[in-house]
């Protein structure tokens, strides 16, 4: 049955406001927690009010890309709940408009706000959160850079086919730019061992680590001593950075070349390729929740208990995420093909929600 577009751009209205009340009530909240939990984590470590409310600042964009899905989720029960109390969708069921009519403005919204979410809403996230890692290293870690060492030291890769270099430093300083207790492994072709390099520090420059008071000695094992030695590398501070940084640090834009340059440096990629198909499939979750939002509504303009809706909405919710953080953890680990991993939950979603909506609607 054909129907009117105004109808349709008054459903389209009706979803987003709901949406954007939900999401707005949850960044509130997040920011009003976040606080807290920065002065706690703060306390001690002379970080003024202003600094902890910035920093603040600067992690809500990224805890507001992960509660996206529920406030899609909560956002369309609101709205769908709202217009069953005041007889809207019983005027428009009662004309012939059937739920997958109705259904059709919120999930051209839904799916319209993945993508602006993946395009253009991330890379601010990413910037800002980045910012974010900056401040945390320093007033709350109390490191003077944002990497991540182990108690072994920093261990990093560079080379290609032909000729490979295997770093490792003691400790870190300048965001990776400077690398103290320095010992470099190179290998030729076919990873064969070429020589040793032990220096006192190592400062990155254009294109080439300088290393001070370094030994460098072959394959048979002869060290020779230069007070200065230049070793060639293809590696930035940029990249040093991000190769032991969240994938939530990186934009949208920037993660596929950021992991073809990983994988050609040698590093691993694979928590940042899960991250990326993850965006890809974030549309398509996105119009999982409107299904399933759309099916707890339909029981309810029925049956009625507006409670009880949300709650099923809320474990429904946490059910997605808790298996969103699981096949995350398989993907990673590499019992998972890594596209499988990042989309099986919003697939999943998507077929369940609409398995809902068909039993509610036709069953």
């Amino acid at each position: 049955m054909s129907w009117s577009w105004t109808l349709y751009r008054y459903l389209a209205l009706q979803f987003f406001l709901g949406v954007a009340i939900v999401y707005a009530g949850f960044l509130a909240l997040a920011f009003s927690i976040d606080i807290v939990d920065l002065l706690n984590r703060t306390a001690g470590h002379n970080a003024s009010t202003q600094v902890v409310i910035g920093m603040a600042i600067l992690q809500l964009p990224d805890l507001g890309q992960k509660m996206m899905p529920f406030a899609i989720l909560l956002g369309g029960v609101f709205t769908f709940v709202r217009l069953s109390r005041t007889q809207e969708l019983v005027a428009a069921r009662a004309a012939g408009i059937s739920a997958w009519d109705f259904m059709m403005p919120p999930l051209a919204v839904a799916v319209l706000i993945g993508v602006v979410a993946v395009t253009m809403f991330t890379p601010l996230s990413a910037r800002m959160f980045a910012q974010f890692a900056g401040l945390e290293a320093r007033y709350i870690k109390g490191e003077a850079s944002q990497l991540s060492v182990s108690q072994n030291g920093l261990w990093l890769r560079q080379g290609d086919e032909n000729q490979q270099s295997v770093i490792h430093a003691l400790r870190v300083a300048d965001q990776g730019q400077h690398l103290e207790s320095v010992v470099v492994f190179l290998y030729g072709a076919k990873d064969k061992f070429a020589g040793r390099i032990d220096a006192r520090a190592a400062d990155l420059k254009d294109q080439a680590w300088v290393m001070k008071d370094a030994y460098v000695s072959g394959a048979n094992g002869s060290p020779v001593h230069h007070d200065q030695y230049t070793l060639a590398t293809t590696l930035t501070a940029a990249q040093i950075q991000e190769s032991s940084q969240s994938p939530d640090t990186l934009s949208f834009w920037d993660l596929p070349g950021f992991i073809r340059a990983a994988q050609a440096a040698g590093f691993s990629a694979t928590r940042y390729e899960l991250y990326l198909y993850t965006l890809y499939a974030l549309p398509i979750l996105f119009a999982a929740m409107v299904f399933m939002a759309a099916s707890f509504s339909l029981r309810t303009s029925r049956e009625g208990g507006v409670a009880k809706v949300i709650l099923l909405s809320a474990g429904c919710g946490f059910g997605v995420y808790f298996f969103s953080d699981m096949t995350r953890v398989l993907g990673q680990s590499g019992a998972l093909p890594i596209l499988l991993a990042a989309s099986a939950p919003a697939i999943a979603s998507i077929f369940i929600g609409m398995t809902l909506v068909f039993n509610q609607e036709d069953g």
